[in-house]
Parts: structure tokens; sequence; C-alpha cells
């Protein structure tokens, strides 16, 4: 079972993927489920519309597409209403966005979306790489703060932040790292040689449609691991995540 941890459908300020494209995607390179989040824009400021549409595609999907939940925090508890309404229509995971949704990670306005993450058996992805407020170290004090959720750190803290996603990793047992970017002969690698990391604290994902699909899935297929390790990021990790 090959399942891609993180794809935004819909059209951003560069580019666009719609759910056709990424079903015939999918299709031609194996890969079984995609998790999905909405565009910047719903990200950003429209996230009913934007929760809307990845509902809409993962129901015509055919168990294909597995939607996130977004929500801006800066709505406060219309952010959890909106959560609650997403989570309803089939939402199995948050996405956070700080940059796009202009927060610090650790000023405590995402508070009550982890609570109610934690509450509804949700893991929570937040994109990192983008400083000040978007970082993996950072996002490894979160995590500790919220024992009981598990954190995908996306994209690693691609790139200029990698150096940090191996310290992150290992100061928070419930974070776990993402492939996407990350060469395999020097990222990942180290990453899973770490005693206190491996591979089963790794997460493959396209990041589609920043990236080329067919490249983040040959890093993974190319990585000299075992197949055990393999079949975990491909997979089982995420699987476990998403209960």
């Amino acid at each position: 079972m090959i399942i891609d941890a993180h794809v935004r459908l819909g059209r951003g300020r560069e580019v666009v993927l719609e759910p056709e494209a990424l079903i015939t995607s999918m299709d031609r390179l194996g890969i079984d489920k995609a998790l999905v989040a909405p565009d910047e824009r719903c990200i950003a400021v429209d996230d009913r519309e934007g929760n809307d549409r990845v509902a809409a595609a993962a129901a015509a999907s055919g168990g294909r597409l597995i939607p996130y939940a977004v929500a801006n925090p800066w709505r406060g508890a219309r952010a959890v209403d909106e959560l609650r309404r997403a989570r309803d229509a089939g939402a199995r995971a948050l996405c956070v966005d700080s940059v796009l949704q202009g927060f610090d990670l650790l000023d405590g306005l995402l508070d009550p979306l982890l609570e109610f993450a934690r509450d509804a058996g949700w893991f929570v992805y937040v994109r990192t790489g983008t400083p000040p407020s978007a970082l993996p170290l950072p996002l490894a004090s979160l995590a500790r703060r919220f024992p009981d959720v598990a954190f995908v750190m996306g994209r690693s803290g691609a790139t200029d932040f990698w150096i940090d996603a191996a310290p992150a990793l290992r100061y928070a047992g419930n974070l776990f790292g993402d492939t996407c970017y990350a060469p395999w002969d020097t990222v990942l690698a180290a990453l899973a040689a770490d005693p206190e990391i491996g591979a089963s604290r790794l997460v493959f994902s396209t990041d589609s449609p920043y990236t080329v699909p067919e490249a983040e899935l040959s890093r993974v297929t190319d990585w000299p691991i075992t197949d055990t390790e393999r079949a975990e990021v491909l997979g089982g990790v995420v699987g476990r995540l998403l209960g």
C-alpha cells in the first residue's frame, strides 16, 4: 500500500492540481491513496470552501483520496466549529500552514485546534521550512506540549532547515518526518540510520503540485533500505497515523 501523505488540490499562486489529474498521476505511479488539503487561498482565507472541495473530491474518488481539514486559528471558536463540520464531512487529519495563516507555532493560537485534533484522534501535518514561523525545532517544542497528538513535519524543514530535522525528531517522539525534497543519500539516509529515529519515523509524500511526483516516489523506491523499511515509509506509518 502506497499512501501519499500530502497533496494540495486546487489553484495556487503558481500551480494547479485538479482531482482528475491527481487520480491519473496516482494510477500511473501506483499510488493507492493520497491525503489531500485545499489550495493556498483556502488554507489562508476560505477554509470552508476548501474543506468542501476536498470532501467532494474524496467522496467521488472511491476511497482513493482522504481529506485534510483546514481552519485559520485566528477565527477562534469558529475555526474549531469548522473543523467539526469538516470532520462530519469525512476529514481525517488537520493540515496547518503557519506562514499562510499568519501565526507563530508557539504563540498559543493553534492550541484549540490541536485540542480538537487530539479529541478527534487526528494527526496534524504542519508545513515547515520557512523562517521564522515554520521551523522544525519550534514544531518539536509544540509536539512536546501535545504528547497525545502525532505531528508530521511537512517537508522536514526543506531546504535550508534540513539540518534541524534530526534534532527535532529526537526531541519529540510524536513527531514524524516527511520524505519530499530530501535526497535519500544524505538527509533520508542520516535520519534512517539514527538510532533515535529510523525509517519508522518517516512518511512518504509528493507534496504535489509543487514537485515532480515521479521524482518524489523514486527517491524512496531507489533508496537502499530493506523492503520492510520501505513499506513503512511508503504507507505503513501514515496508515497507522490514520488509524
